[in-house]
Parts: structure tokens; sequence; C-alpha cells
């Protein structure tokens, strides 16, 4: 089963809430406080939901998905923006389809929770190819 949750934001204070929320409900957390420190843990075979800040030094969250897409490294994730921003920037065009939900923060922990457990529902689903 893939819990396996990765944090991307360069606020150390949201990386830490998310961490106490994640380690409330025992789920698996990875920490990245950058676009390329993402893109080095799916190197080294993260699968999971992916918890991404869109505004970030260097690579911002919209830049992280489209090379995450530009090195095939999107397969087996599940991209949720985790953002202070209020709607989605023109950025954001073309990377529809990579984006599974789009959280406000600030968030409450029940909230983030039932999306989180929404969200490892759907990748531990085996699909049925033959329908």
């Amino acid at each position: 089963m893939n819990n396996r949750i990765m944090i991307v934001d360069d606020n150390e204070y949201v990386r830490a809430s998310v961490e106490i929320i994640c380690n409330s409900a025992q789920l698996d957390l990875a920490m990245a406080a950058s676009g390329p420190e993402c893109l080095k843990h799916l190197e080294s075979g993260f699968k999971g939901i992916i918890l991404m800040d869109i505004m970030m030094p260097g690579m911002d969250g919209w830049d992280t998905i489209r090379e995450m897409v530009d090195r095939g490294l999107y397969d087996g994730n599940i991209v949720v923006m985790l953002t202070g921003m209020g709607e989605p920037d023109s950025k954001m065009d073309g990377l529809q389809e990579y984006v599974s939900d789009y959280m406000t923060k600030p968030f409450g922990p029940d909230q983030l929770i039932e999306s989180l457990e929404y969200y490892l529902t759907l990748l531990n689903t085996p699909v049925d190819y033959e329908r």
C-alpha cells in the first residue's frame, strides 16, 4: 500500500505543520524545501501524494510540475497544490491535467487529512484496464 506524502514548500513552518499532521495520521512524509529537492526525491523513486507550494524562489511549483512531466517523473503521483494564492495563475495553463486539487493556506488539519486519505485511496485502488 502506498501511503507516502511529500510536502514541497520553502516555508519551514508549513513543512513542520504538515509533518505534525501527517505524523498524527501515521503517514510517511518526505519533505522538500524546493523544486529541485522534490525532483531528487522523485528520481530516488518517490511515489505518492505531492503537496506542492506554488510560490517558491528559483523553481516555483508550476516549473517543478513541468520538470516532473518532462523527465517522466509524474506517473504514480498525485499533485495537490497547497498554496497561499487564492486562485491559480496563468502559469497553470497546460498543467491542469497534472493537478488533482488546489488547497488554499491556511488549511485545517482535518481538511488536510480528509484530502490525503481520499487521494491515498485513489493511489491504492487497482485500475481495471479490461473494461
